[in-house]
């Protein structure tokens, strides 16, 4: 049994114009005391100029730099670009092959990447898709501040 706290995050991004235009991510981060209190905390934040890809790996980076401790979290993402890199292990041979993909490319977004490995660093981080725009409560709180985030940068 880990004696390291529990905590879930969720998390999803979004783009206008995918994939040049505004774009923003939201992510809820929840952690339950021991006396069965529910902490939560939202974040989310909008960019100008991003892609989807970009949004929906920083709402995962956001949350697990947002912890001051190591934690054990599980993501929850509507992204199977961000849960299969790490559950069908495309990360680590992207990795092997020296950020290139199995046709030789190099891999899109290696800096959001490179952080977000550095953000798991402490923790230890299992990966979950959920289905997007499904009535997941918190993935549609999720959907609901990424897209607020990006609408702020809308002419």
């Amino acid at each position: 049994m880990s004696d390291l706290k529990k905590v879930t995050l969720y998390s999803d991004g979004a783009a206008r114009g995918n994939p040049e235009g505004p774009g923003g991510y939201g992510t809820i981060l929840q952690y339950r005391d021991a006396a069965g209190v529910l902490h939560e905390k939202e974040l989310s934040e909008g960019y100008p100029v991003t892609s989807n890809n970009r949004m929906e790996l920083m709402g995962v980076i956001a949350g697990l730099e947002a912890l001051r401790f190591p934690c054990e979290v599980d993501v929850y993402s509507d992204s199977q670009y961000v849960v299969k890199a790490f559950n069908d292990h495309w990360i680590d041979n992207w990795i092997k092959r020296g950020w290139k993909t199995a046709s030789k490319d190099p891999v899109k977004n290696q800096d959001l990447w490179e952080r977000l490995l550095s953000a798991m660093e402490p923790h230890t981080v299992h990966y979950h898709w959920v289905k997007g725009h499904a009535g997941h409560p918190e993935n549609e709180r999720c959907d609901e501040l990424a897209t607020s985030a990006a609408d702020q940068f809308k002419v």
